[in-house]
This record gives C-alpha cells, sequence and structure tokens, in this order.
C-alpha cells in the first residue's frame, strides 16, 4: 500500500515541505568547497614565505583541480554502498586534513601535496553528493532544484576570500588556514546529518501533478549512449572557455582594458554574481527547453562574448563586462546544464555514478583552458587572441549541440 506524503518526515515537516531545507543545506556544503577558488588570497604570502615561483606556487590550484575531477567518478560509484551521511563526512574530515596540512607545510612539494591533493579529494568526494541527494528528493523540479544548490559553490569566493583575507590581515596566513579547516570540517560534518536519500518510491508519493512525466527508459550503457558523448563534449568546451576566461578576467582587465588593480578586482566580484545566477537559471530552463536549444544558447552567448573582445582595446570599459559577465555567466550555466541533462538522459537513479563520468569533462576543460591561455599569452604576448580562438570552439559548440545534444530515441520525451 502507498505511503501518504504527510506521514514521511524530513526535518520535522512532511516529506514534501521539509526537503526543501535539503536546499540550502547543501548550498552550505558547496560553499565551503568553493573556497578551493579562493586560492590567489593564500598563494601570494605562502609564495613570498617558502620562495616559490610563479609556476610552483600555482601547482596546488592545479592539482586541487585534476583531484576535484579524479574523485567524482570514484564517488559516484562507492555513493550507494557507502551512503550519503557517511560520505560527506569523510569529504569534510579530507577537506579540513587539506587545509590543516598546508597551514603547516614548509615547502612547495608539501603545500601542493595537502591542499592540491588531499583537499582536492576532499572537494572531490563531497561535491556531487548535496547535489544527487537534491535531486532525488526533487524529480518534479531536478533542474531548478540541483541548479539552486549549486549556488553555493559559484558564489564561495564572493563570501570566503573577503573572510579568509580578514582572517590574514587579523592573525597569519597560516592561521587563518587553520581556522578555514576547522570551520569547514565542522560544517560540512554537521550538514552530513541532513544528507539522505528519498525512499525508493518517493516519486509515486507525490500527488500526480508534481510528479514527473519524463519516460521511463534509459539507454542500458551510458558509456555506449551517442548522448554521453555529445554532453560530454559540450561539457568540456563550455568548462574549457568558461575556466580559461575567469583565470585571465583580471590580468585582461588590467593589460587590455586598462584598469587599476582595485576596480579590476572589484570586476571579478560582479562576474562572479553571474557565475552564480546562472546556475538555478539554466537549471530551470533545462527542464523545460529542448536540450539542443539550451547547449546553443549557451555557445551563441560565448561566441557573442568573444567576438566584443577581439575589437576591445584600451578603455572599452563597457564592452568588456559586458563579454566577461557572459563568459562567468556561461561556466555557471554549464555547471546546472550538465547535472540536469544526466538526470534527464539517464536513469536517475544511477545519477551519482553517471554524474561522476560526466563530470569527468569538467576536469579535462579546466586543465586544458588554464594551459592553453598562459601559453597563449606566453607565445603571442597578449590575451587578445585568445578570442578568436574561443570563438571558433563556440562555433563548433553550437553545431555539436545542435546536432547531437539530444536524448537517445528511446528516451524521448516528445521535446528534442
Amino acid at each position: 500500500m502507498t505511503q501518504p506524503v504527510p506521514t514521511l518526515k524530513l526535518f520535522g515537516q512532511p516529506a514534501q515541505r521539509g526537503r526543501w531545507f535539503l536546499i540550502p543545506l547543501g548550498m552550505l556544503i558547496l560553499l565551503c568547497l568553493g573556497t578551493v577558488y579562493s586560492w590567489s588570497i593564500f598563494r601570494a604570502p605562502l609564495a613570498a614565505e617558502l620562495g616559490l615561483s610563479t609556476t610552483a606556487s600555482l601547482l596546488p590550484y592545479a592539482l586541487a583541480l585534476v583531484f576535484y575531477a579524479l574523485l567524482m567518478p570514484i564517488t559516484g560509484a562507492y555513493l550507494p554502498r557507502l551512503g550519503s551521511r557517511r560520505l560527506t563526512v569523510v569529504g569534510g574530515l579530507v577537506v579540513a586534513a587539506g587545509y590543516l596540512g598546508a597551514s603547516m607545510a614548509n615547502s612547495g612539494l608539501m603545500l601542493a601535496l595537502c591542499y592540491g591533493v588531499i583537499a582536492g579529494m576532499g572537494v572531490g568526494i563531497t561535491y556531487g553528493i548535496p547535489m544527487a541527494v537534491v535531486a532525488a528528493w526533487f524529480p518534479d523540479r531536478k533542474g531548478l532544484a540541483v541548479g539552486t544548490t549549486i549556488i553555493g559553490f559559484g558564489l564561495s569566493p564572493l563570501i570566503t576570500a573577503p573572510l579568509a583575507n580578514a582572517l590574514m590581515q587579523a592573525t597569519s596566513v597560516r592561521t587563518a588556514l587553520q581556522i578555514l579547516g576547522i570551520a569547514f570540517g565542522l560544517i560540512i560534518i554537521l550538514c552530513a546529518q541532513g544528507m539522505r536519500f528519498p525512499p525508493t518510491d518517493w516519486a509515486q508519493m507525490l500527488p500526480q501533478t508534481h510528479r514527473s512525466t519524463g519516460a521511463a527508459h534509459y539507454p542500458p550503457s551510458l558509456l555506449r549512449s551517442r548522448s554521453f558523448y555529445a554532453l560530454w563534449s559540450c561539457y568540456a568546451l563550455g568548462t574549457f572557455i568558461g575556466l580559461s576566461s575567469i583565470g585571465i578576467s583580471g590580468a585582461v582587465a588590467q593589460e587590455v582594458i586598462g584598469l587599476s588593480p582595485a576596480v579590476a578586482a572589484a570586476s571579478v566580484s560582479f562576474f562572479a554574481l553571474f557565475n552564480g545566477l546562472s546556475r538555478p537559471l539554466m537549471g530551470w530552463l533545462s527542464d523545460r527547453w529542448p536540450p539542443r536549444y539550451v547547449g546553443m544558447a549557451m555557445f551563441t552567448c560565448v561566441l557573442a562574448a568573444s567576438l566584443i573582445m577581439t575589437t576591445a582595446t584600451l578603455g572599452d570599459v563597457a564592452p568588456f563586462l559586458v563579454a566577461f559577465a557572459l563568459l562567468w555567466f556561461c561556466l555557471g550555466g554549464w555547471l546546472a546544464i550538465a547535472p540536469t541533462l544526466t538526470l534527464r538522459f539517464f536513469k536517475p537513479a544511477d545519477y551519482a555514478k553517471n554524474y561522476g563520468v560526466v563530470f569527468t569533462a569538467y576536469g579535462v576543460g579546466a586543465l586544458l583552458g588554464t594551459l592553453v591561455s598562459g601559453q597563449v599569452r606566453d607565445r603571442l604576448g597578449s590575451y587578445s587572441a585568445l578570442f578568436y580562438l574561443l570563438a571558433a570552439l563556440a562555433i563548433l559548440g553550437i553545431v555539436l549541440a545542435a546536432t547531437f545534444l539530444k536524448p537517445e530515441p528511446q528516451t524521448s520525451t516528445g521535446v528534442e
């Protein structure tokens, strides 16, 4: 006999209402994890203290992104067996260990190991769990729910970077790392207590008007599905473009547009708002629009932004702000589109495992985007040439999305 929804409780409320508390819990976890993007706050003082070169001082951040991406598919595979709460606690402890280890590092190698490998692994272990839990509780609003949850990761630098800087000013960079490591570990462990999946028949327990109307048949194998390779390729292109743009925003502001360092820093905070706010919007649209239209819209924005920047010169502040707001918006958009389409294209019960594999596209895009943007600057002496490459990649993305980014024929919901 089907259990009535009101008898299932979550956070002391009927589950249909209580499930909304999972979103701010997930946002808080991801807010802690997103501090990995604030490495630039710690980099300069640690580099000066340890005598590190620019390349060596960037290694912890690069390794953090790589291990973050590597641990996602591993965690996804073990999540059903180990459970969401237990894995979230483990991830929180690993993140804390990475920050505490970094605070005691006496060499560049130890710093890279602690902040890059250990903290990066902690982020990778924990990152996908809140989204998997939220997606399971919201089969009727999965795009909006997941997109809203990951706002925490996108907006984290806006909150945690000033906090880290204030702690460093009041104490020292090492003490700041210790305080943040302990605080993040405790917050994640506490939030983990609410991270649990719904019963397997939860979707049927929802009122008829709130149930998902998606197809019941999905490709038997992720890696044999054309939709997977289309999504992976578009996601890799989107993250390549987005992360290479994010990495050079401040430098372009100063070198190409001629802004002061203070104004350049303020512009980056402005762009971060677009990166965060695009996530719930594009998650919501990914539930409602045909997938290929969502992908084409994102790459069209990139094309427009890149063309604007190919003609930008000293003093073109407004075009610069518009272009980079679009570029940051698109990166945030893909971080909501990819998990939503993973839920839409493939079996929702396997979401954690499937999205872990899809997320490897982020790691590839992050690594190649960072390397290529640096090589363009080193070889050509300016970032301006990079925007011609981004425009070409945007055109490629439009073609890929228009042609291939759609469900397999047997999974079609009538919206293609």
